[in-house]
């Protein structure tokens, strides 16, 4: 099997370990990316839990690689509203440490984090509606395609391209205000 998670490696490749073992080095990072910056409480957990859930369904996913992308993301998604609900049954959030997280691979949050500390991150998602934050956090850290994101999310891919829209365009006005301030 190679290194690169292909159709053609889903396909051809040996069933069992090997598939799954390069199914999570592929996405785990982008998985714990996902659910730190949807603001899950223990992003770490809900991954795991995420490719638990995952193992015993790799050989009905269908749709190659991509399919294999949205089905993940979808499991994800799902824990993501699991987590949500719990923490609203019983509010008890912990911010995000940067300097505990010792993935190896860059994901888009963590080169995110370098320009921005985590809580202007946090600052500038909390501004956005909820439907907005979840296209942003799917598209961007994910890094899902449209149609991905439209079926994590239960949405037409119309839909998510008009709300990734209406949310770069506030979080850009956001950005110019934020500057004209510090001047």
């Amino acid at each position: 099997m190679t290194d690169a998670l292909t159709d053609e490696a889903l396909r051809d490749g040996p069933a069992g370990a090997a598939v799954f073992s390069l199914v999570y080095r592929t996405y785990a990072a982008q998985v714990l990316g996902y659910l730190t910056a949807r603001g899950v409480e223990d992003p770490e957990a809900a991954m795991q839990e995420v490719f638990l859930s995952i193992l015993p369904r790799l050989d009905s996913v269908h749709g190659g690689a991509a399919g294999l992308r949205t089905f993940i993301f979808s499991v994800a998604h799902a824990r993501m509203v699991d987590d949500h609900r719990r923490q609203s049954r019983t509010p008890a959030r912990l911010p995000f440490e940067p300097e505990l997280d010792q993935r190896e691979d860059s994901s888009a949050e963590s080169q995110a984090l370098e320009r921005i500390s985590p809580q202007e991150v946090l600052g500038l998602l909390d501004s956005l509606p909820q439907d907005q934050r979840e296209v942003l956090s799917l598209r961007l850290v994910a890094g899902l395609t449209v149609e991905q994101a439209a079926d994590a999310m239960g949405r037409s891919e119309g839909s998510v391209k008009q709300l990734q829209r209406r949310a770069l365009l506030k979080l850009r006005d956001l950005a110019e205000v934020k500057e004209y301030l510090k001047q």
